[in-house]
């Protein structure tokens, strides 16, 4: 292994420093204390000249084995970002292009004794420009980012991560370094460079079958037979097979049937069941060279992406289907966990995800602007559930078709393939991010008869190449060009359809920050929601860490630095001012805090109504629309401390969107929502049995902390699977039942109760906007700790009816069981998980306890 200690030097030489591999430039300077953290205050902009510097990375080694005793030595790199040189004894072996592809160089004649390996970089901005310069063909757009987004240009013409340029959610640092792992390979005959697994099940046998496929360097002239045996234990199966390993890059495919009278246990994604593994050795004993043993876990599942004719509605369905049985997708879009991917360790990856799953979530669409994941993000959606929607990585950009580039995206799509596809995890590859509806749309206000040709481009990129590649790869799971898309109805016409965002075929992306989000007439009834959003600003826990106190005011340079979507920051006040009074106090940091507070209330309240319409819209038609199958909201995580769409900030502390989503996204749920002045009530069940429960609605005025009146309608059945109604009643009806109550005095909850400790969270539903509330009383909030074990235990006590009770403890490490509730008990007993250790006396006074009341 080449990892550790190199160093590092700038264009001209001026600054030399120490660098640890796998790593970047700009983690180096800062760890070298050359430069500050550079998600401080301004220092995107202030820190550009890192990136756009050509740096070199070089180091010596001595060769630790006899050179003389080995047919084949290659060094080999698992991620190089982006364009560079590689030298070693001052021998040029090659150069690289592409941050998302593996690069192998055979040393064999140029390896000595002792090395110097070097490595230099080209700045990636004046690389992509350059190619841009050079493509004389036809513009390929956009050209620049927006101003807002302070990016730079033409990253459609590099194949790195794309959002290093700058996105509306993210800042600009188009990293150089080796930001995967590098390594010597030494070897005669025979070396294993990929290995997978895909199972398959065999209906009409009625069995499992595993397909087993190594791909091989092989170096002998002559091919090399010999024997593989596939051993899983668990399963009492064990297979040996004669095989044949032909020169250059043999692959051998191996069919293993699992032995019929083993039990095997599929991988169900989270909420349906387990994720049992079990594991496999393969051992390859060859005539010539060492034999190999390789130890995987491997998994049973299957998945079919359902687009079929629906009785009373045209267009087809778009639904996904594990191991036969629909499931409801709930979750949300996966962006680069950091600017320097270096820092993204397995610890941040299990935290996230973790965070993902506890929230109910079963599946996150890894999205096409960022990185093909590491290894370790899909070892832990395996380990605990998480379906991925994998894209490929090309977003919101048309791309040129030129052949370096084609050659270069090819290598990338089997590399990436190869290295992923026996994730059970992963369940359907996507082409791009809203490429199709670019074109569609006509973002780029391409002239009428020039469209022709960025057609041809796109059907070449996604469908000739990359779709052909991924079908040639890999059966095992279903492939769509685009997202959002119309699916078969985009194949019919031509890869590109009319219109990408039509409600009745495929997946769609829905934005819309003018209207009123309480509203759920405004959401589209699609047959799949693959993402929808809102922004919200992070905790000042999170922003206090990158700012100063001159920042600390909404309308600083530093929020309208931090804000890269355009009129973001107006947009949150008005869609706050529609429902919520805005904040007028005196003190501006105090106006600060409020206004963060209540823009992560407005943005959870939002993000419910939304996704609570897409839960109950699952098994019914209207108007010839509905049965939507998925809600993925846009966005799980963020890259840095910004307001952003994002549930999970920066560090990874849950914004109260995500407290919501534990609660939306709940295996049993009743949802309320008001039709023609009928309030209707629907009971969401992800469970796979009918069961029978009882409706509790109950009612408080404002003012009040005992229920004006309550309702329990008992033996009321929620059908597995499905979202169905339960109850109707006028609005008027039911405000004239519980006397005195009018839309503005009074609130409504309810719940679902069944048996044997069933439950569904508590959910509520406003008559009226909050700023317009009668009664409403200011409280005194107090809460006491205790320790229990682990845990910690916050016994809250309130005077009043509380709405939207948040409960922060600033910048320790943890989550709560519970937040952002309407509280209408005198005492209700929230938990607090740490994820460090911690103490009572910690928590006391770091504790902040807000409800809507504290705002002023």
């Amino acid at each position: 292994s080449l990892r550790g200690s190199w160093r590092l030097r700038s264009g001209n030489g001026s600054v030399s420093l120490r660098a640890e591999v796998p790593g970047c430039v700009h983690t180096a300077l800062l760890c070298q204390g050359l430069i500050q953290d550079p998600y401080y205050r301004f220092n995107d902009v202030m820190y550009r000249w890192i990136s756009l510097d050509n740096w070199t990375y070089s180091r010596t080694f001595k060769t630790p084995f006899d050179i003389r005793k080995w047919q084949k030595v290659n060094l080999v790199f698992e991620g190089v970002d982006t364009v560079a040189q590689i030298l070693l004894n001052n021998v040029t072996l090659g150069r690289t292009d592409n941050m998302f592809n593996r690069y192998s160089f055979d040393i064999s004649s140029v390896i000595q004794e002792v090395n110097c390996v070097e490595v230099r970089f080209l700045s990636a901005v004046s690389y992509a420009a350059e190619q841009s310069r050079c493509h004389k063909a036809h513009s390929i757009p956009p050209a620049c980012p927006p101003p807002v987004q302070k990016g730079e240009c033409h990253v459609n013409f590099i194949r790195k991560e794309q959002c290093s340029f700058s996105w509306d959610w993210g800042p600009s640092f188009p990293t150089q370094g080796i930001w995967k792992d590098v390594r010597i390979e030494a070897y005669n005959h025979y070396h294993l460079i990929y290995f997978s697994t895909t199972p398959l099940f065999v209906k009409s046998a009625q069995q499992w079958c595993l397909e087993v496929e190594s791909i091989f360097d092989v170096v002998s002239s002559k091919p090399i037979p010999g024997l593989v045996t596939v051993d899983i234990p668990k399963l009492q199966t064990q297979q040996t097979f004669s095989v044949k390993l032909q020169p250059g890059e043999g692959s051998i495919v191996l069919l293993v049937n699992i032995n019929k009278s083993a039990a095997v246990e599929a991988w169900w994604p989270n909420g349906h069941g387990k994720q049992t593994g079990y594991n496999m050795t393969t051992t390859f004993m060859m005539e010539a060279g060492c034999q190999i043993e390789k130890f995987s876990k491997v998994y049973f599942r299957t998945v079919e992406l359902v687009q079929e004719p629906i009785p009373g509605s045209p267009g087809l369905s778009f639904y996904f289907r594990i191991n036969g049985r629909p499931i409801f997708i709930k979750g949300s879009n996966w962006i680069p966990a950091d600017s320097f991917q270096d820092r993204v360790t397995s610890d941040t990856l299990r935290l996230l995800l973790k965070s993902a799953a506890d929230a109910n979530m079963n599946a996150l669409r890894v999205w096409g602007g960022g990185v093909y994941e590491q290894d370790e993000f899909y070892d832990i959606c395996d380990e605990i559930g998480i379906m991925i929607w994998q894209d490929f990585m090309f977003a919101c950009a048309l791309y040129p078709t030129n052949q370096n580039f084609l050659e270069s995206v090819r290598a990338e799509v089997s590399h990436q393939v190869r290295r992923l596809k026996s994730h059970p995890s992963i369940i359907l590859w996507s082409g791009n991010n809203e490429n199709e509806a670019a074109i569609a749309s006509n973002w780029f206000s391409i002239p009428y008869p020039d469209i022709g040709v960025y057609i041809k481009d796109y059907v070449t990129l996604y469908v000739k190449n990359i779709r052909e590649i991924v079908l040639c790869e890999d059966k095992s799971r279903p492939f769509v060009a685009s997202s959002p898309t119309n699916g078969l109805e985009s194949v019919k016409e031509g890869w590109l359809s009319r219109d990408p965002y039509d409600t009745h075929y495929g997946d769609t992306h829905f934005y819309d920050y003018s209207n009123d989000c309480w509203n759920w007439t405004m959401y589209p009834k699609t047959r799949f929601a693959s993402e929808y959003g809102f922004q919200s600003w992070p905790s000042f826990s999170t922003v206090e860490k990158v700012s100063s106190p001159e920042d600390w005011s909404y309308t600083s340079n530093f929020s309208l630095h931090r804000q890269h979507h355009e009129g973001g920051n107006i947009q949150m006040l008005q869609e706050i001012g529609r429902h919520f009074k805005l904040p007028q106090s005196p003190d501006p940091v105090k106006q600060f805090k409020d206004i963060i507070y209540l823009t992560q209330v407005m943005q959870a309240q939002c993000i419910k109504t939304e996704t609570e319409f897409y839960r109950f819209s699952q098994s019914e038609i209207i108007n010839g629309e509905g049965h939507t199958m998925g809600a993925l909201y846009w966005q799980l995580n963020d890259i840095w401390q910004a307001p952003s769409w994002a549930s999970l900030e920066y560090g990874g502390k849950w914004k109260l969107l995500h407290y919501f989503a534990q609660n939306f996204f709940a295996p049993l749920l009743p949802v309320a929502y008001e039709d023609k002045g009928m309030l209707r009530i629907y009971g969401v069940s992800d469970l796979h049995e009918d069961h029978k429960v009882t409706l509790r609605v109950v009612v408080h005025a404002w003012s009040s902390l005992e229920p004006v009146c309550t309702l329990a309608k008992e033996g009321v059945t929620v059908k597995a699977q499905s979202a169905v109604p339960i109850y109707k009643e006028s609005v008027c009806d039911l405000l004239g039942r519980c006397k005195n109550c009018t839309r503005e005095s009074c609130v409504i909850t309810f719940c679902l109760v069944g048996e044997d400790g069933l439950q569904s969270p508590r959910n509520h539903y406003f008559l009226s906007s909050l700023k317009d509330a009668v009664g409403l009383e200011k409280t005194q909030l107090s809460a006491s700790v205790s320790q229990q074990d682990d845990i910690y235990i916050f016994v809250l006590q309130t005077t009043a009816i509380a709405p939207f009770v948040t409960l922060d403890v600033g910048s320790i490490k943890g989550r709560f069981s519970d937040n952002g509730f309407l509280m209408t008990e005198k005492k209700k007993t929230v938990v607090f998980y740490p994820w460090e250790p911690t103490s009572v006396e910690e928590l006391e006074s770091s504790l902040i306890l807000t409800s809507l009341l504290d705002v002023v």
